[in-house]
């Protein structure tokens, strides 16, 4: 069992003091919006045996077990993080596994760089992710009825909206979606921000419903995303629920502390809200147009304290444990690679006392008894 020393992204979306509170440190006053836990290369764990990606790179059976590396290949098919948000992240959509695999190759056949600013695909894979909130958490989760967007834009009273009300009100809603997100997207920039600056000026005023859209316009002022966004369902996470978010469904992260899980993936499609790229065609093929239900998850408990995340993917599975104290340890000891991070308390993992904001890779095969008191969440793969 190896404890992880975990890089954490400045993101300028990153709240200054969320992951600094949960581990008991000295807020550095920049943000710290991701702590990486995994072998992702852009930024992956040290151990005391090298970088966990070095480590599994270097025997692949051994650290993942045979059967995930069978099925997922010489690499962690997963990637845990930390996401602190203290502003609202980009407005973004995911491929699935056939949409990223022809996505990359074409982009590889064009000769596209992979760090060209203007590239979608950054691998092969695709990158459903979990997120559980630690804090109350808000987000942005899949399209809300069309009938309910257009109620909402007529309540704001600006005459900029209305023919996007018409359109949600007379067409079918895929057509409806797709057509509002298009014309909203391919829109004069100078007229679009005009609207925008309405409606982060109706919103405000009327606060309620409208309010997580005042504050999204605050720190992004003319971006069409800000319209873009009142077509997707607002959620409010407690501590302990979660959300997941397969291919196609456009999301949003606004505000908290969560545990993220992701398959090791970098691709994705922007759809607003961020200085960076907007492939709009691109985009438009990837996204779902359909309206969802954003689905909360309440973990699962089983007999033996595990409560369970379920998800339909199987590069990742997340749990998490509330170890009381003077309990028998947990043994959880998998044929898989798991990794363990401590959110509360002080979790004893074998010989390894991890506070909270820390971690710890466990190669498959390896013994791993767990006891409290703390909460432990751990992430390992389906195999």
């Amino acid at each position: 069992m190896d404890r992880l020393t975990n890089t954490i992204r400045p993101y300028a979306w990153g709240s200054t003091t969320a992951i600094a509170e949960l581990t008991g440190a000295e807020p550095s006053g920049e943000p710290q919006a991701e702590m990486w836990m995994g072998a992702h290369p852009g930024a992956p764990s040290r151990t005391g045996r090298g970088t966990l990606d070095e480590v599994i790179g270097a025997d692949p059976e051994r650290e993942l077990g045979q059967a995930a590396a069978d099925k997922f290949g010489p690499r962690l098919p997963f990637l845990l993080k930390l996401l602190a948000a203290g502003a609202p992240l980009s407005l973004q959509v995911h491929p699935d596994l056939a949409q990223a695999k022809k996505g990359y190759e074409d982009e590889e056949r064009r000769g596209v760089p992979i760090d060209a600013p203007h590239r979608n695909y950054k691998d092969a894979n695709h990158k459903p992710e979990l997120i559980c909130a630690l804090t109350p958490f808000d987000g942005l989760c899949g399209f809300r009825a069309p009938d309910d967007t257009a109620d909402l834009f007529e309540g704001l009273g600006v005459d900029s909206l209305k023919p996007y009300v018409d359109l949600l009100r007379a067409h079918p809603e895929d057509s409806a979606l797709r057509e509002v997100l298009t014309a909203v997207l391919t829109a004069d920039p100078e007229q679009m921000a005009e609207t925008v600056t309405e409606v982060a000026a109706a919103a405000r005023r009327l606060g309620g419903a409208y309010a997580p859209y005042a504050g999204i316009a605050h720190h992004y002022p003319g971006d069409p995303g800000v319209i873009a966004a009142m077509l997707l369902n607002h959620v409010r996470l407690q501590p302990g629920e979660a959300l997941f978010l397969g291919a196609g469904v456009p999301h949003a992260y606004l505000d908290g502390l969560g545990v993220e899980i992701m398959a090791n993936s970098d691709n994705v499609l922007r759809c607003g809200l961020t200085p960076k790229h907007v492939d709009v065609p691109e985009l438009l093929r990837i996204v779902r147009f359909e309206p969802t239900d954003p689905g909360i998850l309440r973990p699962e408990a089983s007999s033996d304290g595990e409560e369970v995340y379920e998800t339909p993917i199987d590069e990742f599975r997340l749990s998490r444990y509330v170890l009381p104290e003077g309990a028998a340890p947990h043994d959880l000891t998998a044929g898989t690679p798991q990794i363990l991070l401590c959110t509360a308390g002080t979790v004893r993992a074998g010989e390894l006392a991890l506070g909270p904001g820390e971690s710890a890779f466990v190669p498959a095969g390896e013994k791993a008894e767990v006891s409290g008191p703390g909460t432990l969440f751990r992430a390992a793969v389906v195999a």
